[in-house]
């Protein structure tokens, strides 16, 4: 699939010069830095040697003396705690920091997670009825809860009162809870807005640290969790996020809790130096198995092991759903790639929303994902469970899914998510009327430019110009993810040194130089496609983001090729 190459507009010159002197670095370099909002000395200063003194005040969010004052009374009255999650990443990870702090000192405290497909997202009546047979008075939901309005009132019907611990946007109306944290409640003034489900459950063990005068490092063990959070639920990393990233990264890279310990031994990470992007592949796709095939209380206790070795049994099971996971994974993409290949009319819509009733619903988010990539357009993949239909959508740059699926509202028993993901569920009959009217919202409101894959481009570069110290300087822009992603360049007019060769069935391996620069090692995942034209010795432009490739022990730059052009196209 051609890509198209946007390339972003340029900083403020004079501010981006400014930058350039009082840093002594390359424009290019000062350029990426304008781009992200930093703008003078003190703020590159903040951004390239972040501070854990400049993490918030957790009492600046809204409900916080509250939630804590509740707590303290619950402990101190000996009342029995139940931390309540949901089953991803996000949910396990906050529920395991929580229980975990709060479990060396007060032993009336259990944890809860909802089964995926016998209770749903979110807080769930069953939930609730377990709370108050068990004689719980306390519930604290983490990665929840926000538009929970009927079930906190049958929780306060039966004496049970409820601290929520959200990061979802709220509805109109905030749920009757003894405390609401959340960032994105319109009258909360807390300065950063775009905190994970794990980074709430942070604020409330660094809040009541700060209570009870107790040593601030009790909170700062469990950043590893929270940076898994961060980087699994895709939330910006940007403020606040990016301190957390910085300081959680450091600590599942030299010292992580025996939990996720046990999952770096299960990974083929060839350093063990974990990134945001190994965390995204290689962590949280195991941590997330857990839910979709089994139940996501497997990995709350993997990840408040208290020893190595529990930790490793919880792991091997885990790893176990992993791969079971994989191959329905696997053969789902290839039956519904076949729907959509064997259909004109499929081919030809704007949309994808595939239906079979025996998918399983623990992969049909990845296999929404996956489908988006092949086709690049909105994609809902819906299969049956319980008596219903239920849906996973993804979409693509630019086009609001949550948007859409409000016009189809009147198809759908609930739907909720974001602009590029959602889940719904729907009654069987109305699945075809729904695909029709989901297709014709889409074509109505979709542009063309929407449905051609895009390589943003951060700026252009001459090769010559990248050498260890600019490298050295574009390391310390890490941790990189949403909204401070790795920077891609552009570079014109470079020809391969020698022969570009394949690697694996579709991978492109080759050598380039621009002109006088050094030569560049690359590699261009997908790419085997260009390697007749690199061959007859033509230029070429490239995009690429710069990294090192460690391999026996030798460390080298390598460019990333992200894609080719060619100077007649």
């Amino acid at each position: 699939m051609q890509k198209r190459w946007v390339l972003k507009s340029k900083t403020d010159v004079k501010i981006t010069n400014k930058l350039r002197d009082e840093l002594n670095i390359n424009a290019v370099l000062a350029e990426l830095l304008v781009s992200r909002g930093v703008e003078t000395f003190d703020e590159a200063k903040q951004f390239f040697r972040p501070q854990l003194a400049d993490l918030h005040d957790p009492f600046l969010m809204k409900d916080m003396e509250k939630a804590i004052s509740r707590i303290i009374q619950a402990i101190g009255n000996k009342e029995k705690i139940l931390i309540y999650g949901d089953y991803d990443v996000d949910g396990t990870t906050a529920v395991a920091v929580v229980y975990s702090f709060f479990r060396d000192f007060h032993s009336q405290l259990e944890f809860y997670i909802p089964d995926r497909y016998a209770e749903g997202y979110g807080i769930s009546t069953q939930g609730i009825d377990y709370a108050a047979a068990n004689g719980f008075t306390l519930i604290i939901a983490l990665d929840c809860g926000i538009k929970a309005i009927d079930k906190v009132d049958y929780a306060n019907s039966k004496g049970i009162d409820f601290i929520i611990g959200d990061h979802h946007l709220p509805g109109d109306e905030l749920p009757k809870a003894h405390a609401v944290l959340d960032p994105k409640r319109a009258d909360c003034h807390y300065p950063y807005k775009e905190l994970s489900g794990c980074g709430i459950g942070f604020k409330i063990i660094q809040a009541f640290i700060l209570t009870n005068g107790m040593d601030i490092n009790a909170c700062y063990q469990f950043l590893d969790l929270v940076a898994v959070s961060i980087a699994s639920d895709i939330v910006p990393i940007t403020g606040e996020n990016r301190i957390l990233s910085h300081f959680g990264l450091i600590k599942l890279n030299t010292n992580p809790c025996v939990g996720l310990k046990a999952l770096i031994d299960l990974s083929n990470n060839r350093t063990k130096i974990f990134t945001v992007n190994d965390i995204v592949f290689q962590i949280g796709p195991r941590i997330n198995a857990a839910g979709r095939i089994d139940h996501a209380k497997d990995a709350v206790k993997l990840l408040i092991s208290k020893s190595l070795q529990e930790a490793k049994d919880f792991s091997s099971s885990i790893d176990d759903q992993n791969n079971v996971r994989k191959d329905f994974d696997l053969k789902i993409t290839e039956e519904a790639l076949a729907l959509i290949e064997d259909s004109v009319v499929l081919k030809s819509r704007k949309s994808t929303v595939l239906y079979k009733s025996d998918w399983h619903k623990g992969v049909i988010g990845i296999v929404a994902s996956r489908l988006t990539e092949k086709y690049y357009r909105p994609t809902i993949i819906l299969t049956e469970t319980n008596g219903h239909i239920a849906g996973s959508c993804r979409s693509v740059i630019g086009f609001d899914l949550y948007e859409a699926l409000s016009e189809c509202a009147d198809l759908l028993e609930q739907f909720g998510g974001h602009k590029y993901a959602a889940g719904l569920t729907m009654s069987l009959e109305n699945v075809t009327l729904f695909q029709d009217r989901f297709e014709e919202v889409v074509a109505r409101r979709i542009s063309p430019e929407m449905l051609t894959q895009e390589i943003l481009i951060d700026a252009k570069l001459h090769l010559k110009e990248v050498d260890a110290r600019f490298f050295r300087i574009l390391q310390q822009f890490e941790p990189f993810g949403p909204q401070n992603e790795a920077p891609i360049f552009l570079s014109k007019k470079v020809s391969a040194v020698g022969q570009a060769f394949l690697v694996g069935t579709n991978h492109l391996k080759m050598t380039v130089v621009q002109e006088d620069s050094a030569s560049f090692d690359c590699i261009g995942f997908g790419l085997a496609e260009h390697i007749a034209h690199i061959n007859s010795g033509q230029n070429f432009d490239i995009c690429y983001s710069i990294e090192e490739n460690v391999w026996r022990n030798k460390r080298n730059l390598q460019l990333n090729i992200k894609g080719i052009r060619y100077e007649f196209l």
